[in-house]
C-alpha cells in the first residue's frame, strides 16, 4: 500500500487552446526545437531525489472548440502531477472540493479532474513514467 503523503509533487502538463494545433506544433518545432509528435511535446527532467529516474512533462495544444478543459471558456489547463491519489481524492471531497470525475486508469497513469477555488478545471496525474521511457524511445524535448 502505497503510504505517501497525498500531495501535488510537481506539474505535469500544460494544456492550451489554439485556432490550428498542428500548426502551432510545427511553429514550435520550427522556431523552438520542440520535439513534436501527435500530442504535443514530451519534456523529459529527472527526479531531484532520484536522479537516475526520468520524469515527464506534456505541452498540448488542443482545438479551440475543445470540452475537455470543461465548460468554463477557460482557455487553458495545468496537469499537476501527484502522489497517492486515491487518498488525495479522499481529502479533497471530504474538503469539499469538487471533484468532476472518477478517477482514469491508463498504462500510464491515473487521472482525475477537479475545480480549483475559482472554478477552473484542473488535472491531477499520478504517472507511470517508465511507460513513456519505454515508449518515446528518447524522442521528447530535453
Amino acid at each position: 500500500m502505497n503510504q505517501k503523503e497525498p500531495k501535488v509533487i510537481g506539474i505535469g502538463g500544460v494544456f492550451f487552446k489554439t485556432n490550428d494545433p498542428k500548426e502551432t506544433k510545427e511553429w514550435y518545432q520550427k522556431h523552438l526545437g520542440l520535439v513534436t509528435d501527435q500530442y504535443g511535446s514530451l519534456f523529459e527532467f529527472r527526479n531531484t531525489h532520484n536522479p537516475e529516474e526520468i520524469n515527464y512533462l506534456q505541452w498540448s495544444p488542443f482545438q479551440h472548440d475543445t470540452d475537455y478543459f470543461g465548460d468554463s471558456g477557460q482557455d487553458y489547463m495545468i496537469n499537476y502531477r501527484v502522489q497517492n491519489m486515491e487518498r488525495l481524492v479522499d481529502k479533497l471531497k471530504a474538503e469539499g472540493v469538487t471533484i468532476c470525475d472518477d478517477i482514469a486508469e491508463y498504462e500510464y497513469g491515473k487521472f482525475v479532474h477537479i475545480l480549483d477555488a475559482n472554478g477552473i478545471k484542473i488535472e491531477l496525474w499520478e504517472p507511470v513514467d517508465q511507460v513513456f521511457t519505454d515508449m518515446m524511445d528518447g524522442k521528447t524535448t530535453k
